[in-house]
Formats: structure tokens, sequence, C-alpha cells
């Protein structure tokens, strides 16, 4: 069997899986595809990943071992032929503002090493450590700023937005509120201070005290409670509003509460590096004439030639050839419009992902599987093509590619397609196909088969805008003095290669003008009564967060649970329900259903409780069944089976048809926010927002919602966007699937280029006239847009 060319997969039953049985050939391009939730990364990921991801640990160290038990192997008879892996999945965490470009593709590395190394320091300064390039290290951090490049700086103005008000109405609007705030008002009570009086009336340097003092003195407090609430004296603390605003911002680790004392500062670049985030010693030292701080802010394409122009050493050239050699590979991605400074927040996840395979390629692997997760999401077409050759090169270099993958495009040129299905739930888990693409127009159960042939145009009046809201000056990164016109009363489609300014001109400049804070000039708001964004952050960030609570489903799950007989008879009532109270949760991992697992030299991880194996609840709180299940049972099941469930709940059958609506019917109530793709948590927040009344004009804002979704879940979901519009709305759509852009009403195509070669509207109009433009997006939107005649 050491000459079989396949991987062998034999009885895998993870997750809904069923005992299915495949064959996938090794140095190959193989395609996994099937609708949302089908199975296919159960297959690709949970099963042939995981496993090799569990011989890796097994080879190491008994410790590894030991901890890889915990985690769990995958549930599969056997696999044979299975080379090691490496997964490169989607990023669905927050990325930090210190992780940039360079420090993912670790180019910043090799500069930080060219600049110590080969760098023209100073008369008389002494050689710096690579450390003392990066702003990320003590040795290298400017010290006002600590390697940030802005500086907070709060003022009276910022502080206290309206002086009309006295502090006990609020005037100090960066105060908390709730307990805390009031905490705040008693003790300046306590001091003396009159907090009736408005702030403007106050004296300077009790305004002055009151604001920027780092005094914490300490005061016996009085509080005046309102009747039958317990009198009670205490000792309090006074903090300055400067003081907590500035700890809130160095230590909080809520990005609710960030945002909110965010809005109460200045932020300035830093006075003393400029921005640069770097000592002055290390920004002293050059390359070219350049400071790395002035190297890294080049676009990518542009830092080549500065690089080849400089002589250097024998060590300065090496590293040198090494860096261009990389940075060709991001280039030839489509990256190289992005400077090694651009902060990772500011990417799009097709962004990250193309850095993250750019680095792979480069690290000279042979004979490993890569089992990628959607690499062409969030990819103009354009910039697709420029992935497939990269991938070419991946197994040209002698290894195997395991993609699950939405784009029919892509999924054309593989070598060998596995479909997953025919439908998602316990209505997939079966492979439909495995075997040449060619082959699979032949399997009528599959529903890819439908998509995988470019189907003819279908033409379709397009609506005409009631009204317009444009826009004029809008500068923002790439934009420059941009006007631009949305329609309302239709759909319309923003498009445009990968950094051309779309997410920002929609997601950013759009959504601030219509939430009132922008001061771009704008005429024909007034139209608008509501705004609405979708966005493909996570609905939350533990396992805590789930579908029925973010949706409000579970309140009704809880409620029918505490009107049994056998809950009154307990006295319980709905909070009993809740695996965020005390009384009813599995008290080892606090109804988390899942205790975290931390692994020395690893990353973290979550492992099912060893108590409650998942449940959530302690064991007295599951003796309660409806319709002989357990509120665990309940959560366990799918939005599909629930709808029957909850047939005569009203409020829980509302809930749950939007769920359905959105393409969602395979996801469990109980299901955690951790384990919802990007595209699955937009659908989540745009269910939720379908089922409530809507009142007045709404624009809908929505960044690359068919992201990760099968063409027929994207034909589900374009139907509710569409229903929106004929309900009187506006939809914003920044998309890349030509066929969506074919179905809308208007089309914005931005570019011509990304980054500094894009921030301009190359074409305005319909479907029709943008494919009729000669723009990049032109090329592929013409087969799909219909011509009226």
């Amino acid at each position: 069997m050491t000459d079989d060319p396949y991987v062998r997969v034999r009885g895998a039953r993870e997750h809904n899986l069923q005992n299915v049985d495949v064959a996938v050939p090794r140095d190959s391009l193989v395609v996994f595809t099937g609708v949302s939730g089908s199975g296919k990364s159960s297959l690709a990921f949970g099963t042939i990943y995981a496993e090799a991801q569990r011989r890796y640990f097994e080879s190491v160290a008994p410790y590894a071992r030991r901890l890889i038990q915990q985690v769990g192997a995958p549930t599969v008879e056997e696999i044979t032929g299975l080379p090691p892996a490496v997964a490169l999945q989607q990023s669905r965490g927050t990325p930090s503002s210190r992780s940039t470009v360079g420090t993912v593709t670790t180019l910043s590395n090799s500069l930080r090493m060219l600049f110590s190394r080969a760098g023209e320091y100073p008369t008389g300064a002494g050689r710096l450590d690579s450390d003392a390039f990066s702003p990320n290290t003590a040795a290298g951090a400017c010290p006002e700023c600590s390697g940030l490049g802005t500086v907070y700086e709060v003022t009276e103005q910022t502080l206290v937005p309206d002086p009309s008000l006295s502090i006990r109405d609020g005037a100090v609007a960066a105060w908390p509120g709730a307990w805390h705030g009031k905490n705040l008002r008693d003790i300046l009570t306590e001091l003396g201070h009159d907090i009736d009086r408005p702030w403007r009336e106050l004296p300077a340097d009790e305004r002055d005290w009151i604001l920027f003092t780092d005094e914490t003195p300490e005061v016996t407090v009085h509080p005046v409670r309102g009747p039958g609430q317990i009198q009670r004296d205490y000792t309090g603390r006074f903090q300055g509003a400067r003081a907590y605003v500035m700890h809130t911002l160095a230590n909080t680790k809520s990005p609710t509460l960030r945002r909110r004392v965010l809005q109460y500062v200045q932020t300035n670049p830093c006075p003393v590096c400029g921005g640069s985030r770097l000592r002055p010693e290390s920004l002293a030292v050059t390359v070219a004439g350049r400071s790395i701080a002035e190297l890294t802010a080049l676009p990518m394409t542009d830092l080549v030639p500065v690089l080849l122009s400089v002589s250097l050493p024998e060590v300065g050239a090496g590293i040198v050839a090494d860096l261009v050699g990389r940075i060709q590979v991001l280039v030839d991605l489509g990256l190289g419009y992005l400077g090694l400074n651009r902060t990772t927040p500011t990417l799009s996840p097709g962004e990250l992902q193309r850095l993250r395979i750019a680095t792979q390629l480069r690290s000279g692997l042979f004979g490993v599987v890569y089992v990628l997760d959607e690499p062409s999401a969030g990819l103009h077409p354009a910039d697709t093509e420029q992935l497939l050759t990269v991938l070419d090169q991946l197994t040209a270099a002698g290894n195997s590619l395991f993609v699950i993958e939405h784009d029919m495009a892509l999924a054309r040129r593989a070598d060998w397609i596995v479909d997953v299905g025919p439908h998602a739930g316990v209505h997939g888990g079966r492979v439909l196909y495995s075997g040449p693409v060619a082959g699979l127009s032949d399997v009528e159960e599959s529903v890819t088969r439908l998509f995988l042939a470019p189907r003819a145009p279908v033409a379709r009046p397009r609506r005409e805008p009631v009204r317009w809201l444009t826009l004029s000056g809008v500068s923002r990164h790439n934009l420059r003095d941009v006007e631009v016109r949305f329609p309302l009363g239709v759909l319309t489609a923003v498009t445009g290669v990968s950094g051309s300014g779309k997410s920002t001109l929609v997601s950013q400049v759009l959504a601030e003008v219509l939430s009132g804070e922008s001061d771009v000039r704008a005429e024909g708001v007034d139209a608008v009564d509501r705004l609405v964004r979708v966005d493909q952050k996570p609905i939350g960030r533990t396992p805590r967060s789930n579908l029925a609570t973010y949706t409000g489903l579970f309140d009704a799950v809880r409620t029918l649970f505490a009107g049994t007989d056998e809950a009154r008879a307990r006295g319980w009532t709905a909070g009993r329900f809740s695996f965020n109270v005390a009384e009813g949760r599995c008290p080892t991992c606090q109804g988390e259903g899942a205790v975290t697992v931390e692994l020395l030299f690893l990353p973290g991880t979550y492992a099912p409780c060893p108590t409650c194996h998942g449940a959530r609840y302690n064991a007295e709180t599951l003796e309660v069944t409806v319709d002989g299940k357990t509120i665990a049972e309940v959560l366990d099941l799918t939005v599909e089976a629930a709808q029957e469930f909850f047939a005569g709940v009203p409020a829980a059958a509302r809930s749950l048809r939007a769920l359905q609506e959105v393409g969602l019917g395979y996801l469990r109530l109980g299901q955690p926010a951790t384990e919802l793709s990007g595209g699955e948590a937009q659908r989540v927040k745009l269910a939720s927002e379908l089922q409530r009344a809507r009142r007045g004009h709404t624009v809908y804002l929505l960044d690359e919602p068919t992201s990760g979704l099968h063409p027929a879940d994207v034909e589900v979901l374009m139907r509710q966007l569409q229903s929106l519009v004929d309900a009187g709305n506006t939809v914003v759509l920044v998309e890349h699937d030509m066929d969506v852009v074919a179905d809308a009403d208007w089309v914005l195509d931005l570019g011509p280029g990304g980054g500094d070669a894009g921030g301009q509207i190359v074409a305005a109009g319909t479907p029709e006239q943008v494919a009729a433009s000669g723009s990049v997006t032109a090329r592929f939107l013409a087969p799909r847009a219909p011509t009226f005649g």
C-alpha cells in the first residue's frame, strides 16, 4: 500500500457525516464542495486535518498526548496514506492593531535584521539589535506612545461635551454609568462640591481638579437612598475623569467599553515619534537613505526597487535577496499595494488569507497536505486568477491541496472534486461524488452540479431610484476627494478589485454619514429613517453566546420550560433555565458546556465539560422536560427540527422562520458563537433583523454577504435582500460575486487598481452599463449581465 496515491478515509462520522468512505488523491488540487452545513468542513478539517494533527501530537511528547486526549480525536475508523498537514483557515478572531502585514508574513523580521546588520548608523552610534527596530518590544518602542504611534489626549471639551448640565445630570459624560458613576458623584458631594450647579458656573480650579487630578482621596459616603432601600455608609475612592478614561483604555478587555471611552479623547499622532512608533535612535539608522518606518510605509511594489538599488555588504545582500523573493509572491497574489506597516484590523479576511498562503509558499515544504478554508473568499474574480496561479505553484512543489470552496471558477480548475450533501445538517453528510470534475454533472442528487457549468444570464427589469444620496469630498485611505451618488429604494452592488476602497466607502464613510458621525458633505440623508449594518463580526466570543441567545429565541425556550407543572411545583422561574445563572447551570463549566484547556507552548483550546458533557446544566435542571426533551436536548435541535417542536409557540416560530429563510436551518439552537463562520454570523444578524417590525425607510449595509456561501445559499440570501427592497428599503452590498452584481439594480465600480492605484469611481450605472465600461470588473460581469433589447 506504500505506492497507493490516495488518502483513504473509512467510517468517518464526525458531526453530521454518515459513516463516510472516500478516497482523495495526493499531489493534486482537490476541491470539497457542497451547500453550507453539508459536512464538507467536517470531512476536510474535522476528520482529515484533525487526524493528521492528532498523529503529530502523538509523535512529540507524552505531555502533548495527554492534552490531545482531552481535546478528543476525530470520529473515524481509519485513514491511510495521510501525510503531515497544514491548515489555513479563515481567521475569525479580533486582530490587534500591533499586528501588521509585516508581522503576519514575518517580512518585518528580515527587514529588522537588515537594518541591524547592514544599516547606516550615525557617527559614534553603537550597533543595535534587531529588536530595537520593532515597535512591539521595549528596546524599540517609542517611550511616549509605547509603540502605538498615537497618543490619547483629553480636554475639558472632550470630557464635558455639554457644560450646561450639572454633574448630577451627567455633565462629566466620560465617567461610567450605573453605580460607579453615582459613586463618584456621591464622593464629590462628601468632598463639598456642588453637583447640582451647571458645570460652566463652577470655578475653573474646581473643574480642573475634578477632571484632571491624579489624587485618589478616600471618603466615607453617606448615600441618600429611596424609600425601602438600605441606608448604609461605605468608603469610596475618587478618580478624576482623565484618570478613569486613560486607565480604561490601557486595561479594558471589553471592545464596547473601549469604544465608549474613545468618544471622550482626541487621538493624535505621537509628538515624539511622529506616528512611526519607534525610538529616535532606531529611526536614525537608514538603508538606502530611509529609516525602517519610511520603508515599511511604502507599497511593496515600491519597496522592491528601493531595496535593489542599494549596494550592501554580503550579509545585507543575502537578506535583501530573501526579502525580494518573498515580497514577489505577495505581488503575484495581487497584494503589492499593501505596505508592511498596514495593520491587520484594516485588512479583509481575503487579504489576510492570501498573506498566510504566501508565507507557506516560501516555506519550501514538500509532501505536505495543505487544507484551505475558502481561499477565494473576499476576492474579486481578477484576484482569484492570481490565487489559482499560486495554488498551482504549491502543487507543483510536490504538495497536496485540499480546498473547501464555493467559487465555481476555482472548482472547475480542480484536478478532483468531492461533493458532500445533498443538503445541510441531518439531510447531508454523504459523499455524493468523488472524482474528476467532469463526472459531477451526471450526479442528479448534487446541488453543486447545477452551478458548475456557467449559466446563461436571466434578464430582470431594474428598479428606479426613489431619491439619491450624494456624498461629496470623500477623502479617506485611498479615496481622494471622491463624489459618489447612492440611489435609494434599490439594491446597489459596490464592486472593484481587492484594496480599491469599497469597504472604506461603504462600511466606514457611508455608515458614518447615515449614523450622523461624519462631517462629509451629504445630500439626501433626510430620506433615510434608519441604518442597519449587517457585518461578519462574531455574534459572541465565547461558547456562552449562541444562536438562541443572540436571536432572543432563548427567552421563549426558558419561558416554555418554566411553565411546566414540574418547574412550577419546584418554584422555578425562567431564570432557572439560563446557563448564566448559578442555580441551574453546571458548576464545573459554569454553563459554557466546555472547559478551557491550556496547552503549554501551544494555543489554548476548548474541550467538552467532563461533568455535563456539553449539556451546560446541572442534573436537577435536566429533570424538567417538555414533550420528553430536556432543555439541553432542545438546544441541540437544528433550526429545521425546532420549527416542528415550537409550532405552537408564536414567539419562537417567528425567530426560527427567519433563520430558515436565510438558509440556516442546519444550525443547532445552542451552537456556540465560536463555531460560526463569518458568513453564518452575518446571516444570523440578518435573520434577527428580518423578524423585527419595520418602520420608515431603512438602509441596509452588508460587506461581502455571500462570502463563504454555496451558490444555492446565495440564491436564498438574495431572495431575502430583494424582499427588503421590495418593501421600500435600500440595500447596499460590497460584493465580488458577479451573479449577485448582475442581479443588482445599480452598480458602483471602484478602481482601477488596489491601494494608491484605486480609490476612484471608474463606472456607475446598471449592471449592463458597467459591463460595457471596460473596467477590470466589466470583463467578469459581461458574461453574466443580460443585454436588454
